[in-house]
């Protein structure tokens, strides 16, 4: 039997990733499609419009799909390949036509309607009432209410976008696979730390050097040369093949080029919101979300960039000066800018990200993060190293509450060849109750791209890895804890996407606590934990740059949301014209004219942030919000802990966000709290 397609029991079913091989994905996935589409015409024939005959039937195939092709994209995403590429993009597109043919189905749409219109609907339990609700919703969103020519010309659309957001995710993986730079002299790398010297000397050991090192654009090797590296030409060289990727400029310039890419996308997008009677695609992307219109959203980016603008202005003129009056730099590039940032802030606070690492070995880290999220929210985790996984460098651990397995989830920390960069949550298990009674229980996989081990020593994190371990652990908590049984509001399921990151910025508030930095540091020779006198430097320096910092989370915000609100095929809208509009409104340095930056913003072009990567700042404005009242109340108090954990983590989507939110804090968010964390705002 094919190992992807081993049915789940109410014991947690695991991938077998022993028996798992590429060859095995095409036809898993063509079987479930196949009996997916029996199951509905059976559903139709024999009338069933009850949850227990007509959704549950549903979910349960819905969720076996999920769980087989859960697999193939995290293969896809952390162990590349030519083959496994190919197979990929034929089940995207068959995938493409499987969803679109369920999101116009008339007569299941009719089925679901009678059931939201039935008596039995205001006997289900919220959770099933949501679900009801969504489908309805999502029915609506995939054109049900189309004609038959635009219903096929819907069907076209989505399955042209699916092909160039493949594309251009490929496209910026090769990008930055496909520059390396080998150094034999370490006089050109003056500057650098001993740790990112040894990770760029493996680099190069690696690819057959006896000598020397290595720099890629993978970010373990890019920022510590942007940061430290005192060879301005270096660093301008390196940010020139980093800000170019897959774009018509820069040492590749042509080679994997995303320029036609990301105009295709955007029109694909408009056609496909037009069909559906929206404005724009900005308007299409919030018809499931949080924010209620665009004008809202346009809004609240411009309300924080009125305040973060004048203090980012001061912060830049601050390091402009800075640079002059000790360096003799008359203007700074865009290449110089982390690198005298960094200085001015070991000056200011006589500390750097360097410093810390020593404090932060990956296992202390872990157990530290472990011991938080105990105390916090009563649960334990412990590692099942019997467990397998897809690649050496990824581990599994189980979560228990009161002694009993909840959840269960997959770590894999450490950037290699042939893995997406970056940091994320995606889900391989959702919790939802089994036909026999018992529970599959939720499993999440946990990915980032952290320095890996050299000599088998233990990696060590930057603060800011470690914030970012944090955030996606938040994320994988949101999955994990759930209470929900309904697949499809579980855990971060039918969660609207801006507010998705609520409980992951949550949780980044523990790497900066008195009382927890103890238990997640650890000198990793001496054995102490991060010295009080470092911390309150850490501290103080937290605010350091935090205008210059929102506002550039604001320009991609705004682009992001501009682009997809204005973008227009018949008047030629032109991305970098935008862009650069944008800029001079809300940013501090103006990058170079060759900049390509859009052409690997994968987030919004290939990820699920198209016209909502606002919702970092939104959801930030709630996390910060929710966390000041552990701020008022103690924190690690345990009742606000099971509060937050009650309210906003086990409620998955099952309940509207705003209702969600004032049931933990007591009223709506404010952007006070916010302003006041980022140091904007005393």
């Amino acid at each position: 039997m094919n190992p992807l397609l081993t049915e789940v029991t109410s014991e947690t079913a695991l991938p077998l990733f022993d028996q798992i091989n590429v060859e095995h994905f095409e036809p898993a996935i063509d079987k479930v499609l196949s009996e997916n589409r029996q199951l509905i015409e059976n559903l139709l024939a024999s009338s069933a419009s009850t949850w227990d005959s007509l959704v549950y039937p549903m979910e349960s195939a819905e969720d076996r799909l999920n769980n087989v092709w859960s697999v193939v994209s995290h293969y896809n995403a952390v162990l590349n390949s030519d083959e496994l590429r190919e197979v990929y993009k034929r089940l995207i597109s068959k995938l493409t036509q499987y969803h679109t043919e369920l999101g116009q189905n008339e007569a299941l749409f009719q089925t679901y309607k009678r059931l939201a219109e039935s008596a039995e609907y205001a006997q289900l339990n919220g959770s099933q009432q949501k679900v009801i609700d969504n489908c309805l919703r999502d029915f609506k969103l995939s054109g049900i209410g189309l004609n038959e020519s635009d219903k096929q010309s819907y069907s076209e659309l989505k399955q042209a976008l699916s092909v160039l957001t493949n594309s251009f995710s490929e496209n910026v993986l090769d990008a930055t696979q496909g520059w390396t730079k080998y150094i034999e002299s370490a006089d050109e790398l003056k500057g650098l730390p001993e740790s990112a010297l040894q990770l760029l000397a493996s680099l190069a050991k690696e690819q057959g050097h006896d000598k020397g090192h290595l720099l890629t654009l993978d970010i373990p090797s890019y920022l510590p040369v942007m940061t430290y590296c005192e060879n301005s030409a270096l660093r301008e060289e390196l940010y020139k093949a980093y800000l170019t990727r897959a774009s018509d400029q820069g040492p590749n310039a042509g080679k994997w080029d995303n320029s036609e890419n990301i105009q295709k996308i955007m029109s694909t997008r408009q056609a496909l919101a037009k069909l559906l009677s929206f404005d724009n695609y900005a308007q299409r992307s919030l018809a499931s979300k949080m924010a209620g219109s665009v004008e809202e959203v346009m809004g609240f980016l411009e309300q924080l960039a009125d305040k973060a603008l004048p203090i980012a202005k001061n912060e830049f003129s601050a390091l402009s000066a800075y640079a002059k009056d000790n360096f003799g730099q008359a203007s700074l590039n865009a290449w110089d800018v982390a690198f005298y940032s960094e200085k001015l802030r070991q000056q200011r606070y006589d500390i750097s990200q360097e410093e810390l690492k020593p404090y932060f070995p990956v296992s202390v880290v872990l157990k530290g993060l472990f011991e938080v999220v105990a105390k916090l929210f009563d649960i334990e985790v412990k590692a099942r190293p019997e467990v397998q996984t897809c690649h050496a460098d990824a581990h599994y651990y189980s979560v228990y509450a009161g002694g009993q397995e909840i959840a269960g989830f997959y770590l894999d920390l450490y950037a290699r060849k042939n893995k997406r960069g970056g940091a994320w949550m995606a889900d391989c298990r959702t919790r939802r109750r089994l036909a026999d009674g018992s529970l599959q229980l939720p499993v999440a996989n946990l990915v980032c791209n952290f320095t890996p081990p050299v000599d088998g020593k233990d990696s060590l994190l930057t603060h800011n890895e470690v914030t970012t371990l944090f955030h996606e652990f938040g994320h994988g908590l949101h999955h994990m804890l759930t209470k929900i049984e309904a697949a499809d509001v579980s855990g971060i399921a039918g969660v609207p996407w801006d507010v998705v990151e609520l409980p992951s910025q949550f949780l980044e508030n523990w790497c900066w606590q008195e009382e927890s930095i103890p238990l997640i540091s650890s000198h990793f020779e001496s054995g102490e934990s991060l010295p009080k006198a470092l911390l309150d430097k850490m501290l103080a320096a937290k605010h350091y740059q935090s205008g210059m910092m929102m506002v550039r989370q604001l320009e991609f915000s705004m682009f992001d949301f501009q682009l997809h609100r204005d973008f227009s095929e018949s008047e030629q809208t032109d991305v970098l014209t935008l862009l650069d509009a944008i800029r001079k409104k809300v940013s501090v340095k103006i990058p170079p004219e060759y900049s390509r930056f859009s052409h690997s913003f994968s987030h919004i072009f290939s990820g699920g942030y198209a016209a909502g990567y606002y919702s970092y700042k939104w959801a930030e404005v709630l996390a910060a919000d929710a966390f000041s009242r552990f701020e008022e109340e103690g924190i690690f108090n345990k009742e606000t802990g099971q509060s937050y954990k009650r309210e906003i983590l086990e409620v998955g989507g099952s309940k509207d966000a705003m209702d969600m939110f004032v049931a933990f804090r007591g009223r709506k968010p404010s952007v006070d709290p916010l302003l006041k964390q980022a140091g904007i705002q005393p």
